[in-house]
């Protein structure tokens, strides 16, 4: 590491170090308060690719507010280094807890996933999958309760990669497919199996082993209290469509589960427990060790560092190891050390603040800050997302066929305006419910059955909007294979809803013609299909497709999502079906700019012009 460190903070010590940084416990030298400083390798931070990253984790833990989730104060950049600057959580990491005492009590492991499920439920609210969800990543502080700490290989949901600990990864994230919610609960499952059991559920000599172990290996649930066995079988399911939609829907099957086997005061013992647990390991709490903390006491609301420990630091960079002590001496030591990074870095260059977030020019160079004041805005009103089953009625067709759907449709509740939530709701189902009727119109002669299979994913979820991409199937005895997709966005202050032609500044065929170009350059070959198949009657994506949703449209974090078979543009049917994300450095111009100014680009990216 070269000798570079973040302005007016005083280096106390190391709390991980691995290959991609590391991160120390510093100390605000005008206020005294601690915080975790998480500084990105010296040969990382010369590299732009790497700092793009960088500032994308950043970005991730500024959309996050939340008790149980360590906080961002700032994201500081100059030309000699990069760091992240973090609330600090004084306690021991789940890990060392597990290491030093074995298994938990049920209702101690209950209260502790709880907690972790709160944590998740708020990123995933925001749309980010943390993928890394593992003992480490947890700080058990000296009050029972616990932060989430290392967002830095969380995603977007809807990204793929097989990035995670493997012994926590879920089957879609070995199989290279897109993280969702429902990753997150699956490594909290695992975490909780070994937190009740002292064994992880799923261990084998060698990364193909432990692979099939996850894909294929019968949940063992043999050594769970009988009670929580439902419980880990729906949160280990193979199939992400089988578990609960995310960390939401996870926490209220978790308090039916736990009131019926443990009874109604199941948290507080649960707490209590998990304090007396960790109070024991208190000298393992690196405030504490050093004379500055309380052990965790909520009481005393002292902001903390948390035990980042070094394979976290190794795996994803040092890991992101911090949080602060609840109370409202915690509250205020998150805001005063956050202006300690923006008070240091304006004293050498002016800032613009706008949204929450400072650009501050230094000596010519741009340093990226985001502000930690939550000032006096409002609570946020609370979402839910999640998968429900669709109700969709049986058709008896005029030809004397039957017609049926399975499969499910996104929810969303919570709204203060049951009106609004109802409009919302009809607005995302509205273009399954056009699909279906399309469907029964077209088979209305055909004898036999045929049943349509619906799977929903959420491409995009913030305050603002909410879009939604459905993969179709239909089976039967006509139509077999007869895949299609459909995409709605819904305005969530509103419950306006954006069919594809709607996303577009004008349906006039010149604002759309640019897509299909677009689209073909993100496809494998650059081409919707291959010249040598001979689609001779092909045409261009049009406006008409998208009215007719024959070609669907979704927005996603990081640009647009456009879906089609390609027999619905005159291509052979050979050519199969065809998915294309274009980001919105290509696509932005072409969207309108209200809808393009509600996606909150990952900082850093770059953005295109929304005038």
């Amino acid at each position: 590491m070269s000798g570079w460190r973040v302005p007016e903070y005083s280096e106390l010590r190391v709390l991980g170090e691995g290959a991609q940084g590391r991160v120390v416990l510093a100390r605000h030298d005008a206020t005294g308060l601690p915080a975790a400083i998480k500084y990105l390798a010296d040969g990382l931070a010369a590299d732009p690719g790497f700092r793009v990253r960088f500032r994308a984790e950043a970005e991730l833990l500024r959309r996050l507010r939340n008790p149980y989730v360590a906080r961002l104060y700032g994201l500081v950049e100059t030309g000699e280094g990069a760091a992240i600057v973090m609330e600090a959580v004084d306690g021991a990491s789940l890990r060392e807890v597990l290491a030093e005492r074995g298994p938990l009590a049920p209702e101690a492991a209950l209260a502790l996933l709880k907690g972790s499920l709160l944590g998740l439920a708020a990123a995933h609210d925001v749309g980010i999958v943390h993928r890394d969800y593992k003992p480490a990543n947890v700080i058990v502080r000296g009050d029972g309760l616990s932060k989430l700490i290392d967002f830095g290989i969380a995603v977007d949901a809807g990204e793929a990669g097989r990035s995670g600990t493997p012994v926590y990864m879920a089957p879609e994230q070995w199989r290279d497919e897109p993280a969702s919610p429902a990753t997150d609960v699956y490594a909290a499952t695992c975490v909780f199996y070994e937190c009740v059991t002292g064994r992880r559920p799923f261990t084998a000599e060698d990364p193909a082993g432990l692979m099939g172990r996850h894909l294929t290996a019968p949940i063992p649930v043999e050594d769970v209290p009988e009670p929580l066995r439902p419980l880990v079988e729906s949160g280990l399911a193979k199939n992400p469509w089988d578990r609960p939609h995310g960390a939401a829907a996870f926490v209220a099957e978790l308090e039916g589960a736990a009131a019926a086997a443990y009874g109604p005061d199941w948290e507080g013992r649960g707490v209590r427990t998990l304090a007396t647990t960790a109070a024991a390991l208190s000298m393992l709490f690196p405030l504490t060790a050093l004379g500055l903390g309380s052990g965790g006491a909520a009481a005393s609301g002292t902001a903390a560092a948390g035990a980042a420990g070094a394979s976290g630091a190794g795996a994803a960079g040092a890991a992101g190891g911090a949080g602060a002590g609840a109370g409202g001496a915690g509250t205020a030591g998150a805001g005063a050390a956050g202006k300690g990074v923006l008070g240091a870095l304006g004293a050498k260059g002016a800032a613009a603040v706008a949204g929450g977030a400072a650009a501050v020019a230094i000596g010519g160079t741009a340093v990226y800050v985001t502000a930690s004041d939550a000032g006096d805005e409002p609570p946020p009103q609370r979402l839910a997302f999640q998968n429900v089953a669709l109700q969709v009625p049986a058709t008896t067709l005029s030809g004397g066929g039957a017609f049926q759907v399975e499969g499910q449709v996104v929810r969303v509740t919570g709204f203060r305006d049951r009106a609004l939530q109802d409009r919302v709701n009809g607005a995302v189902r509205a273009p399954l419910d056009r699909m279906f009727a399309s469907h029964r119109e077209g088979l209305a002669q055909v004898p036999g059955s045929v049943t349509t299979t619906v799977r929903p994913t959420v491409l995009l979820r913030n305050d603002r909007l909410l879009s939604v991409w459905y993969d179709t199937n239909v089976q039967g005895d006509v139509g077999t294979g007869w895949q299609q997709v459909r995409a709605v966005t819904v305005d969530l202050a509103e419950g306006t809803e954006f069919r594809p032609i709607d996303l577009f500044r004008a349906p006039a065929p010149e604002s759309v013609r640019p897509l299909d170009g677009l689209v073909a350059a993100h496809l494998p070959g650059g081409v919707i299909c291959p010249p040598e198949i001979g689609s001779r009657f092909a045409e261009e994506i049009r406006a008409e497709h998208l009215r007719e949703e024959q070609v669907a449209v979704g927005m996603t974090p990081a640009g647009i999502r456009v879906g089609f078979h390609a027999a619905a543009l005159g291509y052979v049917s050979a050519c199969g079906e065809k998915v294309a994300n274009v980001p919105y450095a290509q696509a932005g111009d072409l969207l309108k700019p209200d809808l393009l100014a509600a996606v909150p680009y990952p900082a850093g990216s770059p953005s295109p012009a929304r005038s």
